[in-house]
């Protein structure tokens, strides 16, 4: 019986992170990007800490991967999409674009399609197993959630418009796929020997994210592809 529940503890916090981001997709789908936010970064939480855990355990298994996935493919995919499916009907549209206006929003869901061919990629991929090609799930989740909420008054300006938006929905579903060796967050133990840079890492995102307050995750997403570039193998 205590085998049975030690071998479930991580798909439960991968089941825990999948509700969440059903939640927030919901949340994102009515305009309470802060609540989407919230419950983004909870799903992210669970993320981080299945995997860690099945390997602490050694518990891992082949329905965790793809239970892995599916939950990801909607709190990291579906939600972020959904949160830039409700700026596009907040958005200011130029009288150009007014004829699109009702399809622009649609567009939206490249970023969980793309999504979707990164995980797919990353699941049979052998050159990510301490690493990543290409911008992690998580980040793009956080990056999205973080500017409804620390940039919406910027966003719904007449200062920005649609094609920003879709400009940056393009250029963030790329970098999902783009063949950029980036550094991962993954922790095998918790020596500092193995885990060096991810520690430099998160002790210099915690100002930025204090500074900053929430818009900061968006300028930490940015410092970890700075930091990815700058520390891939050549």
């Amino acid at each position: 019986m205590a085998n049975a529940i030690v071998r479930n503890i991580p798909n439960t916090l991968t089941s825990c992170n999948l509700f969440s981001g059903c939640i927030a997709a919901y949340m994102a789908f009515h305009g309470n990007y802060k609540e989407a936010l919230l419950f983004i970064v909870l799903g992210a939480m669970f993320d981080f800490f299945d995997g860690m855990t099945a390997r602490l355990l050694h518990v891992s298994s082949p329905i965790g991967k793809e239970l892995d996935s599916l939950a990801d493919d909607i709190t990291f995919g579906l939600a972020p999409a959904a949160i830039a499916f409700s700026l596009f009907k907040e958005v200011y549209y130029p009288d150009f674009l007014m004829p699109v206006a009702g399809i622009m929003p649609y567009t939206a869901f490249l970023i969980a399609v793309f999504l979707g061919l990164r995980l797919a990629k990353f699941n049979i991929d052998e050159r990510q197993t301490s690493s990543f090609i290409g911008m992690p799930t998580p980040a793009n989740a956080l990056f999205w959630a973080s500017l409804a909420v620390g940039g919406h008054s910027f966003l719904i300006s007449d200062n920005f418009n649609a094609i920003y938006l879709f400009v940056l929905v393009v250029v963030m579903s790329l970098l999902l796929v783009a063949e950029l060796p980036m550094f991962s967050l993954k922790f095998k133990d918790l020596s500092w020997g193995h885990n060096k840079v991810s520690y430099i890492f998160l002790i210099v995102s915690l100002p930025l994210l204090i500074i900053f307050q929430l818009s900061g995750i968006a300028a930490v997403i940015i410092w970890y592809i700075l930091l990815s570039l700058a520390t891939r193998k050549k």
